[in-house]
């Protein structure tokens, strides 16, 4: 019995002597190999982010910024462009989104937003009452 255990525990690290290897048929042997190289899986799993730009002009257009956060993608809104009752209907829309998704939404500028669903995380190391990360941006 205290060799059996012995004999686990080098096998175990990798000490074990190699039983010899019985005859099998050619057919066999090639099964056996393929088992053991098992499956080739990629490295490199993460897909390219695509960064979406939004200028929208009509309240509807608000929709297909949520349809592009639902499908995971962050997009910037620029509402330079539109009136300031709209931008706010806007704004509160695509918050409310973001919101429900479990995303982040962070103003970079005058009129200008970056919002990201969850799978995407906004660095930001600005502080207050200094320019932040960019260059456009308030404190």
């Amino acid at each position: 019995m205290g060799k059996r255990l012995l004999d686990k525990v080098l096998g175990f690290i990798g000490f074990e002597d190699e039983p010899e290897e019985e005859q099998m048929p050619a057919e066999s042997q090639d099964a056996l190999l393929r088992m053991k190289k098992g499956a080739v899986v990629s490295l490199h799993t993460q897909r390219q982010l695509r960064l979406v730009v939004a200028e929208p002009h009509t309240f509807d257009d608000a929709q297909e910024i949520a349809d592009h956060l639902k499908n995971r993608r962050p997009v910037v809104v620029n509402l330079e462009r539109v009136e300031t009752d709209l931008a706010r209907r806007i704004v509160d829309f695509v918050s409310g989104a973001v919101y429900a998704l479990g995303g982040s939404i962070q103003k970079v500028g005058g009129g200008i937003f970056l919002c990201a669903p969850s799978n995407v995380d906004i660095a930001s190391e600005a502080k207050e009452g200094e320019k932040g990360f960019f260059p456009w941006m308030r404190g």
